[in-house]
């Protein structure tokens, strides 16, 4: 059977553990030729390190809860303390918590939590001081617990699953031949790589790029949060350019101004689109030369929020 319906299979059963579907998967992305789901399938096996991007879908919220002393032996326990107040006097990163484990990790701690309360700790021993005197006036910060409802940890595995089959769905749908692709038999074919890593994109971090390949300019919409250069990277690929200059492209946008909003690059961005648009006419590029012109300066626009 094809790996493609060996992994639909496995997922519509219900029951069966995503590890060895993801194994599954990373051969099949290796064979479509595609490092940024072969890079992701990995990191979900593998956990994320810290440099890498976490999807959405892995940005839980946290709810803290406090222990606080006061005058005369008062006291209040275990009071939850308003997401406003992390944001004001910590930080609004406290409030949500990137989670890099594999997702075999994640189904240990989904297991484990039955036994603690239906919830997963995380260490707040550092905002006792940042919200010292803060929280309540008059009142000492003597405890404060960090803590991830369970149902998040199951909804992120059920957001693996479900992604992992819609990106099937779509592979089949959109791609020739990959549903023919087994173990052995299919090398990576270059001309499907751009096509695969835009699915990729859109299915995982959202409709970031929508370009159609026939060229047509009409029909491009990128989707990039200003000053991100990540998201620049993201569009840039899933529009067909080679995530190498994609990367070197976001790099110079964040190193010079535009000159105007209706010439969002500067002296830079423009010597390299001069030197790096011939990659579109001969081919390297999975995007005619007026479609990747058109996406370069959208993404110009996008990055520094005059689009």
């Amino acid at each position: 059977m094809a790996l493609l319906h060996e992994m639909q299979t496995s997922l519509l059963s219900g029951d069966a553990d995503i590890a060895p579907i993801l194994l599954k998967f990373r051969l099949l992305a290796a064979k479509l030729g595609s490092g940024p789901l072969q890079e992701w399938v990995k990191h979900e096996l593998e956990g994320y390190p810290t440099d890498a991007e976490v999807p959405d879908y892995r940005v839980l919220e946290v709810v803290y809860r406090g222990t606080f002393s006061g005058p005369f032996g008062s006291g209040i326990k275990n009071a939850q303390i308003p997401s406003y107040l992390i944001a004001q006097y910590a930080d609004e990163s406290w409030n949500t918590f990137k989670m890099r484990q594999s997702v075999a990790a994640v189904d240990e701690l989904v297991n484990a939590s039955k036994d603690s309360g239906g919830s997963l700790s995380i260490n707040a021993s550092n905002l006792i001081l940042l919200l010292q005197g803060k929280v309540y006036q008059g009142y000492a910060c003597n405890e404060v617990s960090g803590t991830i409802g369970v149902t998040q940890l199951k909804e992120l595995q059920h957001a693996v699953r479900s992604r992992i089959l819609e990106l099937l769905i779509e592979l089949e749908k959109s791609v020739p031949g990959s549903s023919q692709i087994s173990v052995g038999n299919q090398q990576p074919d270059s001309d499907q790589s751009g096509k695969v890593n835009q699915i990729f994109y859109q299915t995982i971090h959202g409709s970031m790029t929508n370009v159609s390949n026939t060229g047509s300019i009409d029909t491009i919409k990128i989707g990039i949060t200003a000053g991100d250069m990540a998201s620049v990277v993201h569009a840039l690929v899933g529009a067909g350019i080679d995530e190498n200059d994609a990367k070197e492209f976001a790099n110079t946008l964040a190193t010079e101004t535009p000159e105007s909003e209706s010439e969002p690059f500067g002296a830079k961005a423009k010597t390299w689109i001069a030197k790096n648009v011939k990659k579109a006419a001969d081919g390297t590029w999975k995007a005619g030369v007026g479609v990747a012109t058109e996406v370069l300066k959208q993404a110009a626009l996008k990055y520094y929020g005059l689009g």
